[in-house]
């Protein structure tokens, strides 16, 4: 393995350490389709407005569907959704076969279960690198109080 390719390996090991919620970010595709990834980059960033972030890899089946959306809604997923995690990390095949979602802000699909859910309009975006970093203005949420599915160090976890 190149020095490199060793350093981004350990680089992100290294950011495995801090422990993440787990969200799916959900948003209508640039042909209408529903659109979904699993991402643990969610970040808040302002009380008032209320603003909220997530980054999305270039690399990303969905990266064009994303970064043409004006909507989108992230969902915080709760400690018994590792299931769902799983799905929506995976690439190919229809991530909302057999889920009974409701319709969001300008038709963003809206997962069944979560701990919370943030329905946004993209405020503004910006290079970070690898990825783009999408800034989302809150327009409604919601918190069902439910314990969040916890990511750290590669593994998911609970609260303890």
């Amino acid at each position: 393995m190149s020095d490199k390719k060793q350093q981004t390996l350990d680089f992100r090991n290294a950011l495995g350490s801090f422990a993440t919620g787990i969200t799916v970010i959900t948003a209508l595709g640039k042909d209408g389709q529903k659109v979904g990834m699993t991402a643990n980059s969610f970040n808040s960033v302002s009380l008032d407005p209320a603003l909220v972030l997530w980054s999305v890899a270039r690399d990303a089946n969905c990266f064009d569907d994303f970064i043409g959306a004006e909507s989108f809604a992230i969902h915080v997923l709760a400690a018994d959704q590792e299931a769902m995690s799983n799905r929506f990390a995976k690439s190919g095949a229809d991530k909302f076969a057999d889920l009974d979602c409701t319709e969001g802000l300008a038709g963003v699909p809206i997962l069944p279960h979560y701990s919370a859910c943030f329905e946004c309009q993209i405020e503004n975006q910006y290079e970070g690198g690898d990825h783009i970093i999408l800034v989302g203005r809150v327009i409604e949420f919601r918190d069902k109080g439910l314990e969040p599915l916890i990511f750290n160090r590669g593994k998911y976890a609970v609260l303890a």
